[in-house]
């Protein structure tokens, strides 16, 4: 008696060639249900309806089509064990020697902005994953696929072993199988966990997190640390999704870094802007009339760091941008596209990494940190700061031109390690003091890399003043306003010198600390 294969699939890639092979190639007999059914037949290949097979309709408008003794007695009987054959034989019940399923795309669906609950729960698999588990149960007498990606790999196995994959082969695809069942029921959870959460309480009860391998790395932070990347879900997303120009591989740094750039360049969506950064704080960031100008202008804001550095651009490259980035060492840029003219510019460069991200705004919606015995999940900080909100404390007030360069200078000091002061003028970064111990430290360091530009600028403090000495420090650098939370027992210490000293300072309510 011919072999029998089992195939019920969502995604039809590749579908119909493997059929194909298995009919003529191999000759196994097809049963398949619904859609895969439908397309099998339209190929002119011979196939066997599932209800047909099991003498059993489809029923629920679809939702019951595999959940049958037929099917999981034909996949799960052991054909070493006699008392197994036997009742195949007894029930009439032919041994299943291949099952092909992939799932319904809950993740595809829930992507989606405006999809609704009941949308998402018609997406939740059943009999899918009940046929990987038992498939995947039972590799010892039975091969089971569950990505078209493994099709080529399993036609090449049986040809290469006479048409009887190795136990090896076998047990390989039951554990692909078992991790994409599992990948998938941790996004159905997660979904639904999130359906719970409210403004008070948004984070789940229970938070899971998982990965499948897709790049191993030359090592970690440092040499002696092996290292990996790995893509949530099964769906590709984020960087996975990105598209990699050119370029040697990435390292574990330069994706730590990529996605510090990522998420400070979408902070900027109405102008081209550019920000140029190292060790995953900006050491240059600017807004500009055009592209080229923007990062010209991030570039000179700290050219010696910037060597070397991760440059983010909120426009598709231009060749006017591609060409002053050629001028000196960069490891990485990423941008939502690259016009022709640009890539052959930057091609020049063989080494230098280009990534095109379409999408940079979407990211993550929390930040994971491991602690020794568990884990720490908060919500990004992803809040928008408004200036209509701060509080105008001094007794000389900002004009409108003053409010958008403390704007400007406060959504970059959100993403530069703190304790965190950053000055500006004209929307471009002039000093950037990061990770220091003190505040006045943190000041000292940007209004030294300012220098006697630092007069008529802005700065941004990340968190509020313990004391006034940094108000009076920026002040005797000469800086003309100042953005900061609030917060300080002496918040009013701070208000009276930048009164004294004729400074505007405003007040956010809201800080940005980054550990």
């Amino acid at each position: 008696m011919a072999r029998l294969a089992l195939l019920s699939v969502s995604d039809k890639t590749g579908l119909i060639d493997l059929a194909r092979s298995l009919v003529e190639e191999f000759g196994f007999d097809l049963i398949s249900s619904g859609g895969t059914a439908k397309a099998i037949q339209e190929a002119g290949l011979p196939v066997t309806k599932v209800s047909d097979y099991t003498g059993f309709p489809e029923i629920l408008g679809g939702r019951v089509k595999t959940l049958h003794p037929r099917i999981h007695g034909g996949i799960l009987a052991r054909r070493d064990i006699p008392q197994d054959v036997e009742q195949l034989q007894q029930h009439e019940i032919r041994p299943i020697d291949l099952v092909v399923v992939n799932l319904y795309p809950f993740e595809q669906t829930i992507a989606s902005e405006n999809v609704t609950l009941p949308e998402a729960i018609e997406q939740i698999d059943i009999g899918g994953p009940t046929l990987l588990r038992a498939s995947a149960k039972n590799f010892a007498h039975l091969t089971v696929l569950c990505h078209p990606n493994q099709y080529g790999d399993y036609l090449q196995e049986m040809r290469n072993s006479s048409g009887e994959p190795s136990l090896e082969f076998r047990q390989g695809c039951a554990l692909q199988a078992f991790r994409h069942t599992g990948a998938y029921d941790r996004a159905i959870a997660n979904y639904l966990e999130h359906q719970n959460t409210t403004e008070t309480n948004p984070l789940p009860t229970t938070y899971t997190v998982a990965g499948n391998q897709i790049q191993a790395l030359r090592y970690g932070e440092n040499p002696h640390q092996p290292a990996a990347w790995y893509q949530t879900g099964t769906v590709p997303n984020g960087w996975s999704a990105g598209k990699i120009l050119q370029g040697k591989p990435l390292s574990y740094n330069n994706l730590v870094d990529l996605e510090a750039a990522r998420r400070i360049i979408c902070e900027f969506t109405d102008e081209p802007a550019a920000a140029v950064l190292k060790h995953t704080n900006p050491c240059g960031a600017a807004i500009a009339n055009s592209l080229s100008e923007a990062y010209q202008r991030a570039f000179a804001a700290d050219s010696v760091s910037a060597f070397g550095g991760i440059v983010a651009l909120n426009r598709p490259i231009d060749a006017a941008t591609a060409t002053a980035m050629t001028k000196t060492f960069l490891e990485c840029i990423v941008a939502p596209g690259c016009e022709p003219e640009a890539e052959a510019i930057l091609r020049k460069k063989a080494n230098l990494r280009v990534l095109i991200l379409p999408d940079l705004v979407s990211g993550p919606k929390e930040t994971i940190k491991l602690i020794a015995g568990g884990f720490l999940v908060q919500t990004c900080d992803d809040e928008i700061d408004i200036p209509d909100h701060w509080q105008l404390v001094t007794e000389k007030k900002p004009t409108s031109a003053q409010l958008a360069e403390l704007l400007f200078a406060w959504k970059i000091a959100k993403h530069v390690k703190s304790n965190a002061i950053v000055v500006t003028k004209n929307r471009t970064t002039l000093g950037v003091g990061a990770g220091q111990m003190n505040r006045v430290g943190a000041a000292k360091i940007a209004l030294e890399l300012a220098g006697e530009d630092a007069k008529g600028g802005f700065l941004a403090s990340d968190g509020f003043f313990p004391f006034d000495d940094s108000v009076r420090t920026a002040a005797a650098a000469g800086i003309e306003a100042i953005v900061q939370p609030g917060g300080s027992m002496r918040d009013q210490d701070s208000i009276n010198a930048a009164n004294e000293l004729g400074l505007v300072m405003v007040i956010t309510g809201m800080r940005h600390f980054l550990h």
